[in-house]
């Protein structure tokens, strides 16, 4: 397969995921995506920030989130992330202590 091919692939790819995470189970929370996979969406949002630096565009955390989210986090926010339970949060903290050993 060409680089080109490639490259279209991940991206369809990457929109699938985005599309999934946003849209269709907007209702996983973050806290529960980073105890089970050590990512979340504003990790996505981080390292499409990330490409855009690489490639020589500015793009601040807020317009990275926004490209990921689809609109302004904070409306995403208010509208689909309920408060960390303190279950979640004693995961969390358990998974960064995992996550970091995987590394």
């Amino acid at each position: 397969m060409d680089a080109q091919t490639t490259t279209e692939l991940e991206a369809a790819t990457f929109r699938r995921l985005r599309e999934h995470l946003m849209q269709a189970r907007p209702d996983v929370q973050n806290i529960d995506l980073m105890i089970i996979a050590g990512f979340c969406r504003n990790c996505l949002a981080d390292w499409y920030r990330e490409a855009a630096e690489c490639r020589g565009i500015r793009m601040d955390k807020d317009q990275a989130r926004e490209a990921v989210y689809g609109e302004p986090f904070a409306q995403w926010k208010a509208r689909h992330q309920a408060p960390a339970t303190p279950e979640q949060v004693a995961a969390f903290e358990a998974a960064q202590h995992r996550h970091r050993q995987d590394r």
